[in-house]
């Protein structure tokens, strides 16, 4: 029986830190993803010492060999969590275990090797206990943390790689809806599909995002804020969003949501949300959905409400689905009330406005 360790991080703090007046100016205004914090996290890998050299480091580039696996081959996976700040100035973060045990399961897939819930934590936390001053106060606003897993060993050959490295980066979010959350219209791709039986699709991995990235574009250029991908396989069954996991609210008291199939990714807000509403008394649904049935529950007015749901935007309504040839939902419907309750309440949640019932949140600071 092999016995681990916690890993003890050695800090260099950055001589080079923004001062305040700077970070505020940021903070005013941060977008989402354009600035970065003073340092990073790295923890080392390799096949012979397993994980080890656990550093806090200012945050800069990365020096990768030309010939780094990951440059070739796409092995890498990535997570994406929030720190929240609280009313009295504390810091949380929300069901960070869910998001190191997804990181598991998507390092398996990828055949990288697999860091444990604790260190996935801690590195969280020693990413705030340096720059816990980035996490914003503005309403909805949040820090956006970003750990990730590259191959980095120099080696030119279809294998996994022996040596690893994993980082943690932040970006302070602004609100994802500035101006109150409005329903967006989503595109149909019809030509392309996000993942296959027994593909990686069920991973958080950046060559999923890369193949949803043409046609995400073919939906800017028909208006539209996303792509809604069909199942790989009969092309008839609602898959995901390009990022964001979608469910379809019938009357007031059930919502239903594509299965997990193993080319759908499982998302924490998802898994969240049906939580939420099993909570409430209403029917949760997992299973397949058709194209064929979106459009003749809306037509018939057995859907009321479309939603997607991700860390980003945390809930996202669905006011119309366009396609090549037909259109489902109204692009100017409100958003609905179940939607909105939804989300209503689990930023509240997040953020410490009400009480956390189920132990989802994780104070840092």
């Amino acid at each position: 029986m092999t016995v681990t360790f916690p890993l003890t991080f050695a800090l260099t703090p950055s001589t080079g830190a923004r001062g305040k007046a700077d970070r505020d100016e940021i903070l005013a205004d941060p977008s989402f993803g354009k600035h970065f914090t003073d340092h990073m996290v790295t923890i080392d890998w390799s096949i012979e010492a397993g994980w080890h050299d656990a550093r806090v480091t200012p945050y800069g580039p990365l020096m990768l060999d030309p010939a780094s696996s990951v440059l070739h081959y796409g092995q890498e996976i990535f997570e994406g969590l929030k720190a929240y700040r609280h009313a009295d100035n504390s810091i949380w973060t929300f069901r960070p275990e869910k998001n190191a045990e997804r990181l598991q399961r998507s390092a398996h897939r990828l055949a990288l090797p697999e860091l444990s819930v604790e260190d996935f934590i801690e590195s969280v936390r020693q990413m705030i206990a340096i720059d816990g001053d980035w996490v914003p106060s503005a309403p909805e606003t949040s820090l956006y943390l970003r750990p990730f897993m590259i191959a980095n060993e120099s080696f030119l050959g279809v294998r996994a790689a022996q040596k690893v490295s994993f980082y943690v980066i932040a970006s302070p979010a602004g609100a994802y809806f500035a101006d109150g959350v409005a329903p967006v219209k989503i595109w149909l791709s019809t030509d392309y599909s996000r993942a296959g039986r027994g593909g990686t699709g069920a991973a958080k991995c950046g060559g999923n995002y890369a193949a949803s990235l043409l046609p995400q574009m073919e939906a800017y250029e028909n208006g539209c804020a996303q792509v809604l991908f069909l199942d790989g396989e009969t092309g008839t069954n609602v898959d995901e969003l390009g990022g964001m996991n979608v469910f379809f609210v019938h009357g007031t008291d059930t919502i239903v949501t594509p299965r997990l199939t193993g080319s759908i990714l499982e998302g924490v807000t998802r898994d969240s949300i049906m939580q939420l509403a099993r909570d409430r008394g209403m029917t949760v649904e997992e299973r397949a959905v058709t194209l064929a049935e979106w459009r003749d529950g809306v037509a018939s007015g057995a859907i009321t409400e479309v939603f997607a749901c991700g860390t980003a935007a945390v809930v996202t309504p669905i006011g119309q689905l366009k396609a090549r040839d037909f259109t489902i939902g109204d692009a100017d419907a409100p958003a609905g009330a179940v939607t909105l309750s939804l989300r209503q309440e689990l930023t509240d949640i997040q953020y410490g406005r009400v009480p956390d019932r189920h132990g989802w949140l994780t104070r840092l600071d």
